[in-house]
């Protein structure tokens, strides 16, 4: 599916023919889950069916391309116990199991591998390096990717702005348009962050040609957030985005922040992306906040006066906190 943009910003859902959707188009059931159907099942299947189960959740690449007959040997049962088993678990029969169990595939081979379990060492390897590396990375990524020009640009918009709305949606991209709140009030910047699609919508339709919306998202393809900033470009607010290069949603901004930051093969660490745009949020929070000036400074000391006199304690806490 691709985005069609009228004239106005609004966007149309078109396939990749160039069909428009059928209204509804891609809001039907969701595809289920046939892995967690096996595994909320297993205790109410027969034993020779939980044999089917245990071939299945320990080899699922087999099993999706494999034979009914094939499985059956696998598991160590009869081809007409594979049907049943298949229906056990919710399916119509053998076909419409391999269609679901292909598509649960889809979500990534490393994440159906249960492997053993790894112990971290008393110096915390490998987490220690893999978590550290990351980060370094990702930072070395910006540093290296990021066009300083493009960031002035930013933080003159935002120092501009009647008021600044943070769009980010789902996962670290709502949390780091929280955090971009967070970063910008403190210099006197009106300034919301929303997680919501449809509070997202509602708010792009209130927006002015002196307001602002930055969008976060890690791979620039989140539908809804497209078509929040679509909708404030359509009432004519400025954009920025925080995202992936050459993406849908950089496609549409007025100013785009892009940093590609390939992801290390572990899926329990959390995605680097979170601390390469956190250096964005902070760069353009600063250049913001030396952009507002005396404004700016007056607006902290305000806060960190209030904050200190609150606490009566004698230690200072961290500046820009």
């Amino acid at each position: 599916m691709v985005e069609i943009h009228s004239a106005h910003g609004l966007g149309r859902s078109v396939t990749d023919e160039g069909d428009e959707r059928a209204p509804g188009a891609g809001y039907g059931k969701p595809i289920p889950d046939i892995l967690s159907q096996i595994k909320d099942s297993y205790s109410e299947l027969r034993p020779a069916e939980r044999r089917v189960a245990d071939a299945v959740l320990a080899d699922v690449a087999f099993c999706v391309d494999a034979s009914n007959a094939e499985i059956a040997r696998r598991a160590d049962v009869s081809e007409p116990t594979v049907t049943r088993f298949c229906r056990a678990i919710g399916c119509e029969g053998v076909r419409d199991f391999k269609l679901k169990l292909a598509q649960s595939v889809v979500v990534g081979r490393m994440y159906l591998t249960a492997g053993q379990p790894v112990v971290p060492t008393e110096d915390a390897s490998p987490l220690w390096n893999t978590v550290f590396a990351e980060a370094r990375s990702a930072l070395n990524a910006v540093e290296r990717q990021l066009d300083a020009a493009e960031v002035v640009k930013a933080a003159d918009l935002v120092a501009s702005a009647h008021q600044v709305a943070v769009f980010g949606l789902g996962g670290s991209s709502a949390a780091l348009a929280q955090e971009t709140q967070y970063r910008l009030f403190r210099y006197g910047v009106v300034v919301s962050a929303y997680s919501d699609p449809y509070v997202m919508r509602m708010t792009a339709s209130t927006l002015k040609p002196n307001d602002l919306v930055i969008a976060i998202s890690a791979t620039g393809r989140t539908r809804e957030v497209i078509e929040a900033v679509a909708l404030a470009k359509h009432y004519r607010a400025k954009t920025i985005c925080v995202t992936a290069p050459d993406s849908d949603l950089a496609r549409i901004c007025d100013v785009c922040l892009t940093v590609d930051i390939p992801e290390f093969p572990d899926t329990m660490k959390p995605t680097a992306s979170r601390f390469a745009f956190l250096a964005i949020i902070d760069l353009v929070s600063v250049a913001a906040g030396y952009r507002l000036g005396a404004t700016a400074l007056e607006t902290l000391r305000r806060i960190k006066y209030n904050v200190l006199t609150h606490r009566k304690g004698k230690e200072l806490e961290p500046l820009g906190d």
